[in-house]
């Protein structure tokens, strides 16, 4: 089970099972190269924003500037999203027509929806079938280019960019496939995306260790992106009212979060100069109740906070359970390329293919 573990030793009785994991997904992978399953090519460039791992990599910001890349050209852009635990039963969910957004993050998803707050623009749609949900979306808009949220792994859909992310800060994740580690797919497929991009590539140490696991599979690491998720302001969660960094700095605050990742929430705040007095993390994905509130304001009434500071992802689901007065803040982060640039700005913005040609194909 050599193939399971570039790197780090995993757990013998996880390993096992993740051996007969990796027989389901290599024999589906090995069926789509065969052609034995179909792929479908929709009438229009598609862009696919995905991970190889399970956990947060800071898609739902990489997605974000994608697609306002493709809106500052002028482009038509429509983003399609499985999302993920939404209460809405419907096969197909439109979030957003690009002019408003029509659902909440209770029926849509917590990241389409957020994702249709970030780019009001953006035509967002849900559902778990994307090439349907493609079709769909085309047959009532005409989108010149579609992002994929998190596609890397729909290989029914056909796309002309796979862009893959890997946190810098769970290299260990990639050491073995689920459940003994965290990969969805064995590293080496790696060798079918566009372009990987390492996220939370704050830490040299942190990046060593995702470029040494890339290296023992022999993906070359002169063509990797680096990206950062660096605080820009801090919005009022009810009001949307917009503060300056500068405006947290010294006081004291309480955390909440409900994300796959909140310790780097955490680094976050205290990155502009919080001071994190305490802090609440629920599970990614995490559904907010009244008591729930109740609770954190209970908490950060006994501590003598200033305020409480949350993710934008998170104050979506918490507005309509807060007063006008309540002082829930969220901070807002954009992704920084620090390293690669260029080059995804190239893969982004290549001359969109010839649609009739597409449509045939299709």
């Amino acid at each position: 089970m050599a193939w399971l573990n570039p790197g780090q030793p995993v757990r013998t009785e996880l390993g096992w099972v993740a051996w007969f994991y990796g027989l389901i997904i290599r024999f589906r992978l090995w069926c789509y190269r065969r052609g034995w399953w179909a792929s479908t090519r929709l009438p229009c460039r598609v862009i696919s924003v995905g991970n190889l791992t399970v956990g947060g990599t800071g898609k739902t910001p990489m997605v974000i500037l994608v697609t306002e890349w493709l809106l500052a050209k002028g482009l038509r852009v429509a983003v399609l999203s499985r999302g993920y635990r939404r209460t809405s039963t419907a096969p197909h969910l439109l979030v957003s027509d690009g002019s408003r957004v029509l659902v909440g993050p209770s029926e849509a998803g917590d990241e389409p929806h957020f994702i249709a707050q970030r780019c009001p623009k953006a035509i967002v749609a849900v559902g778990a079938d994307r090439v349907l949900l493609g079709r769909w979306v085309l047959g009532q808009y005409p989108a010149d280019c579609i992002v994929l949220d998190d596609g890397f792994q729909h290989r029914a859909l056909q796309r002309d960019v796979d862009l893959v992310l890997l946190d810098a800060t769970d290299a260990t994740g990639l050491d073995a496939l689920l459940p003994a580690g965290r990969l969805r797919e064995p590293l080496s497929e790696l060798a079918r995306a566009s372009a990987v991009a390492i996220t939370r590539a704050d830490s040299q140490s942190d990046l060593k260790a995702v470029y040494d696991r890339l290296q023992a599979v022999g993906y070359p690491s002169g063509d990797v992106i680096e990206v950062v998720f660096t605080p820009e302001c801090v919005v009022a969660v009810v009001s949307q009212e917009r503060q300056s960094l500068e405006w947290g700095r010294t006081k004291r605050a309480w955390l909440v979060s409900g994300i796959g990742n909140s310790p780097s929430f955490r680094l976050s705040a205290e990155s502009i100069g919080v001071e994190v007095v305490g802090e609440t993390a629920f599970a990614d994905h995490h559904g907010y109740s009244h008591h729930d509130v109740q609770h954190i304001h209970a908490n950060a009434k006994a501590n003598g906070v200033d305020f409480i500071l949350t993710t934008e992802k998170d104050a979506g689901k918490l507005s309509s359970l807060l007063g006008p007065n309540d002082p829930w803040w969220a901070l807002r982060l954009q992704a920084k390329i620090t390293r690669g640039e260029a080059s995804l700005r190239r893969l982004i913005d290549s001359p969109l293919p010839d649609q009739a040609a597409l449509g045939a194909r299709a």
